[in-house]
């Protein structure tokens, strides 16, 4: 990665990721290669996201129910884990969703004032 690379890119706020994963898996079930790959396409390629940041995220998730994990194989014809939304993550995608709004309006006052 080059130097600009590097200034340009943005951390995630924690919980972050876990909120795109489960927007992500709501298109429906994916490994962990395109779920990252679309995390970084979607974002423009600002968001980068890293094999050491996703894999506990989705170990979270899997450990709170909001997503499920089975086996497959993928397009390239190898085994890889698909990663699926439930039940409980749908519910908890609106949760977490609603909360970025209001964490995401907060700081449009702060960085933004009115008048």
């Amino acid at each position: 990665m080059s130097t600009k690379e590097e200034r340009e890119r943005i951390e995630l706020l924690q919980g972050t990721l876990d909120l795109l994963i489960l927007r992500t898996l709501l298109r429906g079930p994916a490994h962990g290669h395109a779920i990252a790959k679309t995390i970084e396409f979607n974002s423009d390629e600002v968001l980068q996201v890293e094999q050491g940041s996703l894999y506990p995220a989705l170990h979270r998730l899997i450990k709170r129910r909001w997503i499920s994990v089975e086996e497959g194989t993928s397009e390239n014809n190898r085994r890889a884990k698909f990663y699926r939304l439930t039940r409980k993550g749908r519910k908890q995608l609106k949760v977490e969703t609603s909360k970025w709004d209001k964490l995401a309006g907060a700081i449009a006052r702060i960085l933004r004032p009115a008048g």
